[in-house]
């Protein structure tokens, strides 16, 4: 089957043409269509037009020799009603439609209302797309007031010079930014690592007074862990971030800076208005450069836009305030997220000083947070254990309820405990006790041997106890396994072929429990 051919757009030289083949050369509306290659709906359509209008005859009258005049008359009909020619007043309309809930029907309707004879809903809403295009480039994407904040860096940096070695550290700029009244606010920051984004992120928040839906960001490797458009990862931290303010984090696409478009242009606007001023200013601390800075940002947003005749301030405090979320009650607390595996000693490692968590983790995979004071253990997003950060490096912090049970018995053990202990059975077994630690090269080395000695006391009497260590003393048999014997074999009962001399707590061979204090 042969295609249908497509009839072409007519134009207002096609329209003279109608009109002078059929009132100067008389031809049917069949013929004048065969020989423009139009329709004949098309040709019936013009003539009737023309006719409405008073345009019957050939040469036209004079005045319409201008294309424009001939095709304004024969569409009058269409577009502006002659009864009222009022057009809207198009930045409160670009204002208005930020605002939450409002459409363009309703501000139509609204218009319609004031002028009943006004333009059409179609004619309204290209009229208004015409305008967006020839306003500031802040107005062509329309944000919901209270729907987003867009942050980003600067290219351009400021110098900070150290005033002791006059080495010179370019400063970042983040530039944060709301969707819907441009109020911008401005930071500088050592770097562009995690805790300076985090840092520029709540300082923005506080600024502003309230916290947007959403947080529009470029793929920054600090925040975002995997650059994925779907489905992006970020980084612990950030996500911890945004629970905490209870917002959603929406990292831009790589390489497409429309997608955050309104930072953008309020970054251009920074280098401006607030960069290019700073130039011939020396700065030695950031805290001067940021002093410097919020003189300008304040100057800035108080200073009226062009094509809108407010400023940012004005439009802020009218529409965006009010839309956004209030602040939570405690400020953010940056903290680090690392991912660690349980030792067999059931201690995790945290620069480089290890922590205790429970027994039964060893092996696994557990998420630490780490503050300036604190470090927390999670396991299956549950906190299993808490301990205090250490300022110092090395050692260990351990929790008793951490251990096994057989570690438990040994966690609050010393020296000083045990000799307590066996003096509570005698004077020799005590110094038997003392000794089982004295003589060996760490104290810790007899803790064994010592807890043997004093289990003796749960199957034994008291006295026989005693009577075994004494003896033990006298043959110089110092160890849990000559006691242990002399008690089954029934030595104690028997008294020694010579009577020792009893070491009296001065004597310099014993130390006594105070030595272990």
């Amino acid at each position: 089957m042969p295609r249908r051919k497509q009839a072409r757009r007519t134009n207002v030289k096609d329209m003279r043409s109608i009109l002078r083949l059929t009132y100067d050369q008389g031809l049917s509306v069949r013929t004048v269509s065969e020989r423009l290659k139009l329709s004949k709906t098309t040709v019936s359509t013009y003539v009737l037009r023309a006719r409405e209008v008073g345009l019957s005859s050939w040469p036209l009258p004079p005045g319409y020799d201008d294309d424009a005049a001939l095709e304004q008359l024969l569409f009058r009909r269409v577009g502006r009603p002659p009864q009222d020619l009022s057009e809207p007043d198009w930045p409160v309309v670009a204002r208005e439609i930020k605002r939450k809930g409002v459409t363009l029907t309703l501000l139509w309707q609204e218009y319609r209302a004031g002028h009943p004879n006004g333009y059409g809903y179609t004619w309204f809403c290209d009229r208004f797309a015409a305008f967006q295009k020839c306003t500031h480039a802040s107005f062509r994407n329309r944000h919901e007031a209270g729907a987003v904040m867009q942050t980003d860096y600067a290219g351009h940096t400021v110098p900070l010079i150290d005033p002791s070695t006059g080495e010179i550290h370019q400063a970042q700029i983040f530039v944060a930014v709301l969707g819907a009244s441009s109020l911008t606010f401005v930071m500088a920051s050592l770097s562009q690592k995690l805790p300076d984004w985090i840092e520029g992120q709540v300082q923005a928040l506080g600024y502003f007074g309230g916290v947007a839906r959403a947080i529009v960001c470029d793929n920054l490797k600090a925040g975002v862990a995997k650059a994925l458009w779907f489905e992006p990862t970020l980084n612990q931290t950030f996500a911890a971030m945004a629970d905490h303010y209870d917002t959603t984090i929406l990292p831009t696409r790589s390489r497409r800076p429309r997608d955050k478009g309104k930072v953008e242009g309020a970054v251009l606007i920074v280098e401006r208005w607030i960069l290019a001023r700073l130039r011939n200013r020396r700065f030695f601390t950031l805290a001067d450069l940021n002093a410097a800075i919020a003189v300008l940002l304040e100057d800035l947003n108080d200073r009226p836009m062009r094509h809108v005749g407010r400023s940012r301030r004005a439009l802020f405090e009218e529409i965006e305030r009010s839309a956004l979320a209030p602040l939570p009650a405690a400020r953010f607390e940056y903290a680090e997220w690392k991912r660690a595996k349980v030792h067999p000693d059931y201690h995790v490692e945290v620069d480089k000083t290890f922590y205790s968590v429970p027994h039964r983790l060893i092996g696994r995979q557990v998420d630490v947070r780490l503050t300036h004071r604190v470090v927390e253990l999670f396991h299956d997003h549950q906190r299993v254990a808490s301990h205090v950060r250490r300022s110092q490096r090395r050692g260990h912090v351990t929790v008793s309820e951490h251990m096994p049970k057989a570690h438990q018995r040994y966690a609050n053990m010393t020296p000083a405990s045990l000799i307590g202990k066996a003096d509570q059975i005698g004077v020799n077994a005590a110094i038997l006790v003392e000794r089982l630690m004295r003589d060996r090269p760490h104290p810790e080395q007899g803790y064994r041997s010592a807890m043997g000695v004093l289990s003796l006391a749960r199957r034994y009497e008291r006295d026989r106890v005693e009577a075994s260590c004494e003896r033990a003393l006298i043959i110089n048999a110092v160890s849990y396994s000559s006691v242990a014997a002399i008690l089954k074999s029934g030595l104690d009962r028997i008294r020694p072929a010579t009577e020792p001399a009893r070491p009296t707590p001065a004597h310099t061979n014993i130390r006594g429990r105070g030595y272990y204090q």
